[in-house]
């Protein structure tokens, strides 16, 4: 069985606000040869395309460690709420930097997006679930039938709530599946307009508050054979421009997510703020994923190396091969088009 993730919800495309600089004691491992690189090697702004999500890319923009890395360029954080809009966003060349999920991120790929793979961000487990309104009477996935069961198409979340009644042998039209952006789900939940959810972080705990029960996890569907997770990507253009800027982020990102496995404490209040949880709802959330360094990048089981690339493109493959099944794209690729796309080569030793 492929030992990695198979994909990940997403964010939308409503710009956010640039981020602001906490200074909460995590500096990026770069910083120190920052001045290396001349400032006509650098772009006048940095847009990165964000997912609320409890890793460690959301760390750095709670800590401000690109706006530290990079003092001289505008650093614009644009919040997103599905992978698919991510795709878009890089389709249209808006963002330089974005965040997707497995089936996302292999649609992008099967169908020729100009982006490339440059760093897995986490693994999913618990931190996506079926969560079903108490009263709705729903236990099982058998109780599914003829119920109003809301997600984001096209998300981790889609993929794994299709991978469940597959394992399940359950025939997805006895179930009213309806397709809606995450702040959407929520608002319907708290209307009664459907009985349950597919959903990540934090609308997951949001749910849960309000008289939900979890039917099953995204960590229980990945044990049968359909992992899920994030992973970035880069515009190609940009990382054509400036290669020496995206191993900087690279650095920022290991920068966060070491902060976030040292200090969970601390980086659970930077992050709260981000989530709209409370601390100990978003430890929690933190403690259901399992997040990436850089050093963790090159290993076998995820992007490998260019002389031995790891699992990670076979995975993208077998998830687009799920989404020709699902009909959600035309034609999968061969696996060599998905390794080809994940630039394994950024974390060489120099």
């Amino acid at each position: 069985m492929i030992a990695v993730l198979a994909a990940c919800g997403g964010n939308n495309g409503d710009a956010g606000k640039q981020s602001a600089s906490s200074g909460n004691g995590a500096s990026s491992s770069s910083s120190a040869g920052a001045s290396a690189t001349a400032a006509t090697d650098l772009p006048k702004e940095i847009r990165i395309g964000y997912q609320v999500s409890p890793n460690g890319e959301l760390t750095a923009k709670a800590l401000g460690l690109a706006e530290k890395e990079f003092p001289g360029v505008k650093i614009s954080w644009l919040k997103f709420d599905s992978g698919r809009d991510v795709n878009t966003a890089i389709a249209s060349g808006s963002i330089d930097f974005g965040l997707v999920g497995t089936p996302p991120g292999a649609s992008a790929v099967a169908q020729g997006l100009p982006d490339e793979i440059y760093y897995i961000h986490d693994v999913i487990g618990e931190s996506e679930a079926l969560v079903v309104q108490d009263a709705s009477g729903i236990r099982s996935l058998e109780d599914l039938k003829g119920k109003t069961i809301a997600t984001t198409f096209g998300s981790t979340s889609h993929f794994s709530l299709l991978s469940a009644l597959k394992q399940a042998n359950i025939d997805p039209s006895a179930i009213k599946i309806i397709d809606m952006q995450a702040p959407d789900l929520l608002a319907a939940w708290q209307r009664g307009d459907i009985d349950g959810a597919y959903i990540w972080q934090p609308v997951q705990s949001k749910l849960l508050g309000e008289k939900g029960k979890i039917v099953i996890t995204s960590k229980e569907v990945a044990e049968k054979g359909a992992l899920t997770g994030e992973f970035g990507v880069v515009h190609k253009d940009f990382i054509a421009k400036y290669p020496n800027v995206v191993k900087r982020y690279i650095a920022i990102l290991d920068a966060g997510t070491k902060y976030y496995r040292d200090h969970p404490k601390e980086a659970s209040e930077a992050l709260s703020k981000e989530l709209g949880l409370t601390p100990e709802e978003t430890l929690k959330a933190m403690n259901e994923i399992t997040v990436l360094d850089a050093s963790q990048q090159t290993d076998p089981k995820y992007m490998g190396t260019p002389e031995q690339p790891g699992e990670f493109g076979t995975l993208l493959k077998a998830t687009a091969d799920f989404l020709v099944e699902q009909k959600s794209i035309k034609e999968a690729p061969d696996v060599s088009v998905f390794q080809k796309a994940i630039r394994n080569d950024l974390y060489a030793k120099s």
